[in-house]
């Protein structure tokens, strides 16, 4: 292995070794406390222009999966390719072992020309992030001559990731078994899971640009997906679905489609000291004793008080007391903070797919 360091903008070093990529990155350091789900993480285009810190010790253990298609999309990833900047690690398995591995995580990560660095002592590397915030940060690595090479520090806050990560042009997804639903996907960044999620469920899934007119073509049921950055960068997204309200058909956002669903409802978003990234995040359902574990990936929070009188909070975190859902109190309108259609974490959540289906069905 190489010489690498993982370099913090408040002068923090890290020493560690590189695998995957031989080359140096930068992007904004954020931690994940999930157990598993490494696969998943990497291709979620929500982690897009990150450095992604596992805190959970033992990384690469289960190798990565072969990359076959089903129903047009990549079967056991979340996209078509791998979005964070760098992985961080305490130690990477160099033996994996899982009946559907076909190569090791180092192998995957250099193919696509993404480093990470282990021996990292992830525990207080988090401890920092907990106390000083999300940072910009950086993968060093040498070269093999033993020369640093050196990158600049990259703030993916003053670019417009959704608009890179979005899709760009309009694409039909066809259920096996139909049932009649046609679902609108904006794709701000969406998870293949979203997809999966609704066709198994028979609906029929068009999914369009982030800035793409909605009601421009006909629909039963509009998903607004997940996706990375700044929602304030989605403003054309937020005229579009105000738009969409007129037409009084169910919606429902996922995560940063929450946060658009809440500025179209006139709610303002903030950005979290540190954000929820994990498979461990308790929510509670408004006025119930129900509770949910969540699995979430986001670093900007909807400020529920800014919301209209016609639309409520839904969902509170119970960990720090922020909203994790809206809701409209008369219309099919609604959204949750957190990932129903999780497959590398919990899916207590799920069931919403099947009320959003629901809710079209009663249309």
């Amino acid at each position: 292995m190489t010489a690498a360091r993982l370099v913090l903008e408040d002068g923090a070093v890290f020493p560690g070794e590189s695998f995957g990529a031989a080359v140096s990155s930068a992007g904004e350091v954020v931690f994940n406390t999930a157990m598993t789900g490494y696969t998943e993480s990497l291709t979620d285009p929500s982690y897009a222009g990150q450095i992604l810190a596992m805190t959970w010790p033992l990384v690469g253990n289960y190798g990565v999966p072969p990359h076959l298609l089903e129903n047009g999309i990549q079967k056991f990833f979340e996209s078509n390719q791998i979005w964070v900047k760098g992985l961080v690690v305490s130690e990477y398995s160099q033996q994996y072992s899982h009946w559907n591995a076909v190569e090791s995580l180092s192998q995957w990560m250099e193919r696509e020309g993404i480093p990470a660095i282990s021996g990292i002592d992830t525990r207080a590397l988090t401890k920092r992030l907990r106390e000083r915030g999300t940072m910009l940060g950086k993968i060093v690595v040498d070269d093999p001559a033993g020369k640093p090479q050196d990158v600049e520090f990259y703030d993916p806050g003053k670019v417009n990731l959704i608009a890179q990560c979005s899709c760009t042009e309009i694409t039909e997804f066809k259920p096996e078994q139909p049932s009649g639903a046609r679902i609108v996907l904006i794709d701000c960044g969406a998870k293949n899971n979203i997809l999966r999620s609704l066709l198994r469920r028979g609906a029929t899934v068009i999914r369009v640009p982030w800035n793409f007119d909605v009601t421009t073509i006909d629909y039963d049921g509009l998903m607004i997906s997940n996706g990375p950055g700044d929602p304030q960068m989605a403003e054309e997204t937020v005229e579009n679905i105000k738009k969409a309200f007129e037409k009084n058909k169910p919606i429902f956002g996922i995560c940063m489609g929450n946060q658009l669903l809440a500025r179209a409802a006139g709610a303002t978003t903030y950005r979290m000291r540190y954000g929820h990234r994990g498979h461990n995040q308790p929510v509670i359902l408004q006025g119930t004793h129900q509770t949910w574990i969540t699995s979430q990936n986001h670093g900007y929070a909807v400020d529920p008080l800014r919301l209209s009188d016609d639309w409520e909070p839904s969902y509170i975190n119970l960990n720090d007391g922020t909203c994790e859902g809206i809701a409209h109190k008369s219309k099919p309108f609604s959204s949750v903070q957190f990932h129903p259609e999780a497959s590398g974490g919990p899916r207590d959540a799920g069931v919403l797919f099947d009320r959003f289906l629901d809710s079209i069905r009663r249309q």
